[in-house]
């Protein structure tokens, strides 16, 4: 499950507006998905001399084009929610502070964690499509899950579900991905948990920022497995 996570998570970037975002349907979560998937594959393909050239280019696609329009803060909450429950009912004025910066911190490095992660599972996109699912009618609803299909010449399908959500100034961003029935954040949340409690929060910044400032590999290399 793991492996088939890392294979599909990818996808879950090409999700979120790019930096021209005036050219991107932030209001229709749909239209959304669509439009920003063609053009960041557009760009991998595009950049496909460079990245041969170095690997790291990919991190600064994800940074530049991705990035800036992933709710990374929203993914890190959920992930971090029982210590967050726990620091939210701190007395201690300096315990409390210490927590928050805490949580703060974690943000920074899970943020990078992401551009690493996902920089390195773009290195298996070889040109497979992607079909959409048609629209729905949303409501007032600030979630939905767009559904897709990965078709990949001579593999089975993947069905995936994106998850987006409205944030405050009501564009729609990207935040998670369901595969199989399983929620890629949820997945990280159950990995990272146990760390947590044994371990503390420390140890689990430490450990995210170690796997941030890893080289771009290919999959199969071994460092990003």
């Amino acid at each position: 499950m793991g492996k088939f996570f890392s294979l599909v998570a990818g996808l879950l970037m090409v999700v979120v507006p790019m930096s021209h975002a005036a050219e991107i349907e932030l209001d229709d979560p749909y239209e959304m998905v669509r439009q920003v998937a063609d053009k960041t594959f557009k760009r991998i393909e595009h950049d496909q001399s460079q990245i041969a050239a170095d690997k790291e280019h990919l991190k600064v696609i994800v940074e530049e084009e991705l990035l800036p329009y992933i709710d990374y803060k929203y993914a890190s909450y959920r992930v971090l929610a029982s210590y967050i429950q726990k620091a939210r009912s701190i007395e201690d004025p300096e315990e409390k502070k210490q927590a928050i910066e805490n949580i703060k911190r974690f943000m920074d490095v899970f943020k990078n964690y992401l551009v690493t992660t996902y920089a390195g599972v773009f290195t298996q996109y070889t040109n497979q499509s992607v079909v959409f699912d048609n629209a729905k009618e949303i409501g007032d609803a600030n979630m939905v899950i767009v559904k897709t299909t990965i078709k990949d010449p001579g593999k089975p399908d993947i069905d995936i579900g994106f998850k987006v959500r409205k944030d405050n100034d009501n564009n729609w961003r990207a935040y998670d991905m369901i595969a199989e029935g399983i929620s890629l954040l949820d997945a990280k949340q159950s990995e990272l948990h146990g760390i947590l409690r044994q371990e503390g929060i420390e140890h689990v910044i430490d450990l995210l920022d170690k796997k941030s400032k890893l080289p771009v590999q290919f999959r199969g290399e071994g460092v990003n497995e």
